[in-house]
């Protein structure tokens, strides 16, 4: 398996306008300003996280109803208000799925740079029609899959891509979460696929994400999926088969439905060595030549309470993004990185629905 490339320089400096108008480009000193659009329990895990990194300033924050009493920043119902101001560097995107694209797109129309919760989009067109937007604005742009920072998913990708490893044989993530009813009823948009998606787009992303970040490319999936115990419209369980460039195989089974939620498991078997995590703790790791990773402080499981992640992991990634932004370089998590995860996950939805085997297909990699 080859490197990745190392990051580039985007060609908008910090601060640039779509139209060159409204904002100019500021000292690197100054704090990079920050838009928070959507503020459920994911927008108070990125404003938690970014009250952490002392060079950033939230200055605005947009979501229906009033404003929390305890909110250090101005207030907007309507987000187009917020992504029209003209003291906003980045917007982070905190708002239900089925919005993301939309408001991501609206936000780089008006010049800002867009930091976007996963999924990147519902659908692979709204996805690549984001990333163009950014691409052709030379606008910054960045997904949160803030388990790619852990050190030693860190640790363990550049072993493989120098190498140590020996050839990728297999990656396994296995998500056996808990999600009860009173979890999806608590919002009309939860467990819908028009705004939200199941198990697969939502818990076990994280998971997918780091076995693409891992070994490589995918080249063609099969899956079935099933909507088990929980009423909801996506599906609560699904199991997949991949088949990745590099020849090595993948395996991923992913429930809400557990009676008690677990870890979430990623083991990756390569030629010369063995790692597995549970969540973000090392349970094995055999890499020649390289030393475990020291323990450090990790997320708590979100197993069964969603709200026991924390924002450590998200503070990681928004330290990635506000040096990024800063040196004009792309983030360790890009648009294109949230496409191709983004295509995987809907490869398998669409072999879970027709028994065919489905090639994840993006024209951003030149597929089409």
């Amino acid at each position: 398996m080859t490197a990745k490339a190392a990051p580039t320089l985007i060609d908008a400096p910090p601060g640039r306008q779509g139209d060159g108008a409204d904002l100019v480009a500021r000292p690197l000193t100054s704090p990079v300003r920050v838009a928070i659009l959507g503020f459920g329990q994911i927008g108070r895990t990125h404003l938690d996280a970014l009250a952490g990194c002392p060079d950033a300033e939230v200055v605005a924050i947009s979501s229906h109803g009033g404003a929390p009493a305890d909110i250090p920043a101005a207030w907007h119902a309507d987000y187009r208000a917020l992504i029209a101001r003209p003291d906003v560097d980045l917007v982070a995107v905190c708002t239900p799925s089925g919005h993301h694209a939309a408001h991501a797109i609206a936000a780089l129309e008006a010049g800002k740079g867009v930091v976007v919760e996963k999924p990147l989009a519902l659908t692979v067109a709204d996805g690549e029609r984001l990333v163009r937007t950014a691409r052709e604005r030379g606008l910054f742009l960045s997904v949160v899959s803030q388990r790619r920072t852990e050190p030693a998913i860190r640790s363990l990708h550049d072993a493989i891509a120098a190498g140590r490893l020996g050839r990728p044989v297999l990656g396994e993530a296995l998500v056996r979460w808990s999600r009860d009813q009173p979890y999806y009823d608590s919002a009309a948009w939860r467990g819908t696929r028009a705004m939200d998606g199941g198990v697969l787009l939502n818990q076990a992303i994280h998971a997918i994400d780091l076995l693409c970040w891992l070994l490589g490319p995918v080249d063609e999936v099969s899956g079935a999926t099933a909507t088990l115990i929980r009423r909801m419209e996506a599906e609560d369980t699904a199991a997949a088969t991949l088949r990745f460039a590099s020849g090595a195989l993948g395996a991923i089974t992913a429930t809400t439905a557990a009676a008690h939620g677990l870890p979430a498991e990623v083991t990756i078997v390569c030629e010369r060595g063995v790692v597995s995590l549970h969540d973000a703790t090392v349970s094995r790791w055999e890499v020649p030549g390289v030393p475990a990773p020291p323990a450090v402080n990790t997320p708590g499981s979100g197993g069964s309470n969603p709200a026991a992640i924390g924002s450590l992991g998200h503070r990681r990634q928004w330290r990635d993004i506000l040096d990024a932004f800063r040196e004009r370089r792309l983030p360790l998590v890009t648009g294109e990185d949230g496409l191709a995860t983004l295509a995987t996950i809907l490869a398998i939805e669409e072999a879970g629905r027709t028994g065919r085997t489905i090639r994840p297909a993006f024209t951003t990699r030149g597929d089409a």
